[in-house]
């Protein structure tokens, strides 16, 4: 058998070139080497380097552009933006001081910064698409589209009021300046029915503003940015656009029935009922004086004034008088047009007034009723200055006879209200006769001169239920209740509380009573409410030496015997009533529910009650909101509101208020 020999040679060193060599060839041949031990090492080819470059790169480069295409376009937007804000503090400060020229241009410029600002965020459109994030250009898209809207609808306005400027006292506007003051009123009064068109387009461009705030939703934004209030922020914003939209929507068809309820076409009379706030009843006083007006084609002239006692015994027959004037009155056993105004809605009130007015003999037919109170004759009288009548002046000074109250004030009870030892013909016509001569001195000067001041009062006083009106005309009244001038008792979606006092005891002690309200809220965990009313009454001053009638005197500060009624959310649950002096009553009326009391308070002397009660509903969110109706004829009784221990709000309520507070 043959055998081979095998050469068996040891290997030789590799040089470092040839490891090299062999490392590269490796490489090529595994993309992932992994050792025995330890973590994974991972190990890529050319190929798959250039992959992840791509993968990695294009999203950069991508988010580089976006980066570009959104930021280059922000930058502009928030320019646009403060310059836009700019000129819109410019064209309030112009609205604020009532110069209508410099308002209408800067109207216009607001207008132009707008729409630069509009073509910016336009420019952003697209991005809008993109999901989550696209809702706030949304967002900025609406608010700007509903601002220009909104100065739109300013425009609007003012060139629609231009040609009455100088009889609203306001400057700079078109003026009859060649005419009579008797002459400017008929002219204003036949041509403001040609102010309908612009209403109407007016309630389009709000009802733009309306449309596109309500379409931002305030979840969307965080709560809070560094301790400022962001989403409350937009909820307010929201709730004040649509407050104020709704307002002059609302009001539209008062402001469309206004040509005709002033006279433009035919003559209309009115019946002013004069209510003495210092005998607090409820709609705002006790009525003592009445008078007729007559408007036409801006003619305004007073027909008749009277005291109210002579236009009750003008009436054919007696009425007897309900429960509660039976109960709470003092020895009064009829009904009087004087005490009608039982109820706290002044409709409801003027409705039982009419019905014993049409027993009136000879009666004036009417179109509606205002009621006003000594607080508008002493705002008007801050405006005009002292007036003269029935050779006695008045004023709005500040008498000690009455601690401090105006002059005019103390004069009018002095007059009206002071036994004599002889009979006085028209007692309380004094009324009438002080308003007459009021009218006569704002007519007789240059609307500049009061005209203005006293539109601003009257606004202010009707928003405060110093005047307030019923009228016969179904689109009037509908629009004076939008405006808050008809002294309703409002619907409301949430808590709400009504306190109507009422002086059945004939002296004006109501001058010298301070009236404070504390609500004590408890929210349960399960969204139950519990409240409770602390309601405390402080006469303080001395008893008025004149309520000795035998005396003859001037009875001012007396004993107040107060019938009280709380106006709750209906439903609710009486659980105490503390402080009356007759048993507490339980009733509903007005879509409410009603707890009613009696109480006295003598001159210096203090009343107090407590009543608690539980809210048919529960919390079911973490807003809590309230409405606070304020009784016509009050000054602003001080409230204090705590929720669950702690005060959230302390206010005087000189309007009606809607609260809402975070729970």
């Amino acid at each position: 058998m043959d055998f081979k020999k095998i050469e068996i040679t040891k290997d030789k060193p590799q040089s470092k070139e040839s490891v090299v060599a062999t490392s590269r060839i490796q490489r090529r041949k595994f993309r992932v080497n992994l050792p025995k031990f330890g973590i994974p090492k991972f190990r890529f080819s050319k190929k798959g380097g250039m992959l992840i470059a791509v993968l990695v790169g294009v999203p950069v480069i991508l988010l580089v552009i976006l980066l570009i295409a959104v930021g280059i376009p922000a930058r502009q937007i928030y320019a646009d933006a403060k310059i836009a804000q700019s000129q819109l503090d410019t064209t309030y400060a112009a609205v604020k001081t009532q110069n209508l020229a410099e308002a209408k241009e800067s109207l216009k410029g607001s207008k132009e910064k707008l729409e630069t600002l509009n073509g910016s965020v336009g420019k952003l459109d697209w991005f809008g698409s993109i999901p989550v994030v696209g809702a706030y250009q949304k967002d900025l898209k609406s608010v700007v589209t509903a601002g220009i809207a909104g100065v739109e609808a300013g425009t609007i306005s003012v060139e629609a009021i231009e040609p009455y400027a100088d009889l609203l006292g306001l400057e700079e506007g078109a003026s009859f300046v060649n005419k009579s003051t008797e002459e400017r009123l008929q002219t204003a009064v036949t041509t403001i029915g040609k102010l309908a068109p612009a209403l109407d387009k007016i309630a389009d461009k709000l009802t733009i503003v309306r449309d596109e705030i309500d379409s931002i939703d305030p979840d969307r934004y965080p709560e809070k940015v560094k301790d400022k209030e962001i989403r409350q922020k937009v909820v307010d914003g929201k709730a004040q656009v649509n407050e104020l939209a709704d307002l002059f929507i609302d009001a539209k068809p008062f402001l469309t029935a206004l040509p005709d309820l002033v006279g433009a076409e035919e003559e209309k009379t009115y019946l002013f009922l004069f209510q003495n706030d210092k005998e607090l009843r409820p709609t705002g006083g006790f009525i003592t004086a009445y008078a007729y007006f007559r408007m036409h084609k801006g003619k305004i002239e007073v027909i008749k004034s009277d005291d109210i006692y002579n236009l009750d015994n003008a009436r054919r027959t007696k009425v007897a008088a309900p429960e509660e004037i039976l109960k709470y009155h003092k020895e009064v056993y009829s009904l009087t047009l004087r005490d009608s105004n039982l109820s706290p809605d002044f409709l409801v009130s003027m409705q039982q007034f009419e019905e014993l007015y049409d027993d009136v003999s000879n009666n004036l037919e009417i179109d509606g009723i205002f009621a006003l109170d000594t607080h508008m004759l002493v705002e008007a009288m801050k405006i005009l200055g002292p007036i003269n009548a029935y050779g006695t002046t008045f004023t709005t000074e500040a008498d000690d006879r009455c601690g401090g109250c105006p002059q005019v004030v103390y004069e009018l009870e002095e007059y009206a209200d002071r036994r004599v030892g002889y009979i006085r013909d028209n007692r309380k016509d004094i009324i009438g006769v002080l308003m007459s001569q009021i009218m006569q001195k704002a007519l007789g000067v240059s609307p500049g001169e009061y005209w203005g001041r006293l539109f601003q009062m009257m606004l202010e006083e009707v928003q405060q239920k110093h005047m307030i009106a019923y009228f016969h005309d179904e689109g009037a009244q509908t629009g004076a209740e939008a405006l808050n001038f008809a002294g309703r008792i409002k619907e409301y979606d949430g808590d709400y509380l009504h306190i109507n006092d009422t002086n059945f005891a004939g002296a004006k002690s109501n001058m010298f009573t301070n009236h404070t309200v504390e609500q004590d809220i408890e929210v349960a965990s399960d969204g139950t409410v519990t409240k409770t009313l602390t309601l405390g009454y402080k006469n303080t001053e001395p008893a008025s030496p004149g309520c000795n009638l035998e005396r003859g005197g001037l009875c001012l500060n007396g004993l107040l015997r107060n019938w009280i009624r709380v106006y709750v959310p209906e439903g609710s649950e009486l659980l105490d009533f503390k402080g009356s002096e007759m048993d507490p009553v339980e009733k509903q009326e007005l879509g409410k529910t009603v707890y009613e009391g009696f109480f006295t308070v003598r001159p210096e002397g203090q009343a107090q009650l407590k009543i608690s009660y539980k809210l048919p509903f529960k919390v079911n969110s973490d807003e809590y909101k309230m409405l606070i109706q304020k009784q016509g004829g009050t000054l602003g009784h001080a409230y204090v509101i705590k929720i669950n221990g702690k005060t959230v709000d302390g206010l005087e309520l000189t309007t009606d208020k809607e609260l809402k507070f975070k729970l």
